[in-house]
């Protein structure tokens, strides 16, 4: 299995083949290309989890502009926080959600009623019924994927090691 159909563990599975094709490193590539604004859903203030690592990540290496989501925060990074995706001002483009499968199918439809383009399930998270679901409602959806992983990669942000080294490389940049 190819690492661009791997179906992490706790997955949710359709019952009928599945009909959602994951997209490629150059739809990858694209789609943060066109991508304005990130909404983080699940965002955490505690700097040991994953989606305060990609909020610092996106804040300080993108142009991105970031709004986070989680009823519990006020504040996160020196932003506000909002209790919904319903609240943040705008319509968002990107949703990259940090939450337990349980919850997506509900995640997924603020998404839709929100207006946004892609639906982004990060690294574990694979829910092929919400998926499809979005995918219906017009959304670009990628599941289990990190979307700091996949901007620094196309931003010559990665090595081999999966770090920056610093060292200077002659490999052109990618525009994500």
């Amino acid at each position: 299995m190819s690492l661009e159909t791997t179906v992490p563990a706790g997955a949710v599975r359709s019952e009928s083949p599945l009909s959602w094709s994951p997209p490629t490193a150059r739809e990858r590539l694209a789609l943060l290309s066109r991508t304005k604004s990130v909404t983080i859903v699940g965002a955490s203030d505690n700097p040991a989890r994953p989606s305060y690592f990609v909020a610092t990540y996106l804040l300080s290496s993108s142009e991105y502009e970031v709004h986070f989501v989680n009823p519990r925060l006020s504040t996160l990074l020196g932003r506000p926080v909002y209790p919904s995706l319903a609240d943040v001002p705008g319509e968002p483009d990107l949703v990259s959600v940090f939450r337990k499968h349980s919850d997506l199918p509900e995640v997924a439809e603020e998404v839709i009623k929100a207006g946004a383009r892609t639906l982004w399930l990060q690294l574990g998270l694979w829910h092929e019924p919400v998926a499809q679901r979005a995918s219906e409602a017009g959304l670009d959806v990628v599941m289990n994927r990190c979307v700091k992983i996949e901007h620094a990669r196309f931003a010559g942000g990665l090595h081999l090691a999966g770090f920056n080294t610093g060292v200077i490389s002659s490999r052109r940049r990618l525009k994500p």
